[in-house]
């Protein structure tokens, strides 16, 4: 950002709306935080740089437009943080306190460490890189969603998310990708319980995938050169077109498709109820 008329820096601020509407300015090394325990420190600013800054009060940032954040502190009486909020960068942060993104559009965030339940709500236009996230149900319904170089212990993660790219990723997460349409993941790893069921346009590559009961009731799954270690009565109800590497413990009862692997411990077919043509096959 460049133009900045203003720089704001080395102050303790605790009063209501501290630096409301506040435009093509820099705020350094602040503290919001005292007594007074005012919200939304930060509420309706436009083109706004903040560095090397804490905040533990309640709803700092609130329909910020264009703004970079940098060296920022968020602790966990910091909360629903940043909402409503557009064309935002946040680096090298730690971001504490529930809610910390809500119905944002068009935000990067780059080798941040989060922690926070219901992380990234309702967001749209979202790119994360190389952080990492401890949160319960994180990016809830969002959409185009690019995910890089992150690990990710949470739960129910990417339920109903549309357009998803990630790459290079680890996640311990139950639940994943539930209801998602568009997503598509290469080099990454999944542990966790029930992945992926009732998803469409699911595509899996290179990855790595530990659970038990993967990966049904999908429409139009595919996974391209994927491990399953510790899988379980995967595909259940799926329509899927797999390429497995290595062993596979047990496929039950998939409805269409193909799916090929080294060895499978053990097919099911039976007890379902619809009909289920897949073809299986072992090298």
């Amino acid at each position: 950002m460049n133009n900045m008329e203003r720089i704001i820096e080395n102050l303790t601020l605790d009063q209501e709306r501290a630096l409301y509407n506040l435009h093509d300015a820099e705020v350094r090394n602040c503290v919001f935080a005292g007594p007074a325990d005012g919200e939304s420190a930060l509420k309706e600013a436009r083109n706004i740089k903040v560095s090397d800054c804490d905040f533990q009060l309640r709803y700092p940032l609130w329909h910020v437009h264009g703004f970079e954040a940098d060296r920022i502190r968020m602790n966990e009486t910091c909360r629903a943080a940043i909402w409503y909020c557009c064309d935002g960068a946040i680096r090298n942060s730690d971001l504490g306190g529930i809610k910390v993104l809500r119905e944002c559009r068009r935000m990067t965030l780059d080798n941040c460490r989060i922690k926070s339940d219901e992380f990234a709500w309702m967001c749209e236009d979202i790119a994360v890189k190389d952080c990492e996230i401890s949160s319960v149900y994180a990016f809830l319904c969002g959409k185009r969603l690019r995910i890089e170089g992150t690990s990710m212990p949470a739960k129910y993660s990417f339920q109903y998310a549309e357009d998803v790219e990630i790459s290079n990723c680890e996640f311990d997460t139950k639940d994943a990708l539930w209801h998602s349409k568009g997503a598509t993941v290469r080099d990454s790893v999944f542990k966790g319980e029930y992945l992926a069921w009732y998803s469409e346009g699911l595509t899996l590559i290179n990855c790595r995938i530990i659970s038990t009961q993967p990966l049904c009731y999908c429409k139009d799954l595919k996974l391209i050169n994927c491990t399953m270690e510790g899988c379980d009565l995967a595909f259940e109800y799926s329509d899927v077109d797999a390429g497995l590497t290595g062993h596979i413990d047990s496929i039950k009862n998939p409805r269409s498709g193909r799916i090929v692997a080294d060895s499978i411990g053990e097919i099911v077919r039976e007890g379902a109820v619809i009909p289920c043509n897949a073809e299986i096959i072992v090298r």
